[in-house]
């Protein structure tokens, strides 16, 4: 995991919500279920994720994903209403087949990142 740090415009002003919020942007290393491989993706939520740790296990709520696509660009932009730390005394790890898992218009069960 990479720190949550301010998303900000090309002028370095920090970008905001429909209701005023700072947003922030978190990156995240996610292992697939099956063999070694992981990426990173960068999270954006309402609001600067408190508790985190770099290296740290996550648990993420509510993420989804948005493609786009703008003057000849592509790619995905990822938002969750919160990503927290995951407690050492926790009910264990979710599978990353549950975080995977699609809900309704795109957005995810949750789990474990």
């Amino acid at each position: 995991m990479i720190a949550p740090e301010p998303r900000t415009t090309m002028e370095g002003d920090q970008r905001r919500d429909r209701e005023g919020n700072p947003l922030w942007i978190t990156g995240l290393s996610i292992r697939q279920a099956e063999g070694r491989r992981t990426d990173v993706v960068h999270v954006v939520t309402s609001g600067q994720p408190q508790g985190l740790a770099e290296g740290s296990e996550v648990r993420v709520t509510n993420l989804w994903a948005n493609e786009w696509a703008v003057d000849g660009r592509t790619g995905t932009t990822y938002r969750a209403d919160a990503i927290t730390p995951v407690s050492a005394s926790g009910s264990g790890s979710a599978s990353a087949s549950t975080a995977a898992a699609a809900g309704p218009r795109g957005k995810s069960a949750g789990g474990d990142s």
